[in-house]
């Protein structure tokens, strides 16, 4: 392939991964829906942070001892899915009150939804395994240096994830207005989540290693 064509092609698929539902977007489409949009283009910037870490990481080649070594990839999977376990619990707990409930900006301030942004996306492996299964199938080092390639394809998978999530946290911040209306939602709401958080909890804690 070309360069323009190998770029194309990778661009075709980061756009995919993208629109592809997954942690990532469940919190962020939870955050838009119960603060605002506000909040979810907040918390998008800690996931943006997140992928620049990974980008690097690959880039550096360090992404490959997590996957060559089975106790670190485990280690980031199981920390992972117990903090989605914790997130899970918050929702349901009795007299507790879900991180995706519908309330004021200023209840979670922006450094703390950044930073909740930042480890949904820095606690899933399947970026690891993404920047590591993904990039080296588009790097020609007969066209120049690897690491530059490597960032560079990692900026348009960036740029390509941030742009389509912007989208939907904007969408997805006007369904707020409809939960504050009628309450009952949020107690639905909060199930929902809690149940769909466990579930990917479990199934990021039990899928094999590949």
């Amino acid at each position: 392939m070309s360069g323009t064509t190998s770029l194309l092609a990778f661009a075709a698929v980061a756009l995919g991964m993208a629109l592809t539902p997954g942690p990532n977007m469940v919190y962020l489409i939870s955050r838009s829906i119960c603060q605002g949009p506000r909040a979810g283009l907040i918390s998008l910037g800690g996931v943006a942070l997140g992928f620049v870490v990974y980008m690097l990481c690959a880039a550096f080649g360090l992404t490959a001892l997590v996957l060559a070594v089975p106790f670190a990839y485990d280690a980031i999977r199981i920390v992972g899915g117990l903090y989605l376990l914790w997130l899970a619990w918050q929702a349901v707990r009795p007299g507790g009150r879900s991180p995706f409930e519908v309330k004021a900006l200023s209840q979670d301030g922006p450094r703390k939804l950044f930073l909740m942004g930042f480890l949904t996306n820095l606690l899933n492996p399947k970026i690891a395994v993404m920047y590591l299964s993904l990039l080296p199938q588009f790097i020609d080092p007969a066209r120049g240096s690897v690491f530059a390639q490597a960032l560079g394809l990692g900026a348009i998978q960036i740029v390509l994830s941030v742009l389509v999530n912007a989208a939907i946290a904007v969408s997805a911040g006007s369904i707020a207005l409809f939960l504050t209306r009628r309450p009952s939602f949020a107690m639905v709401q909060r199930w929902i989540m809690g149940t769909v958080l466990a579930g990917l909890a479990v199934r990021m804690m039990t899928e094999a290693r590949r």
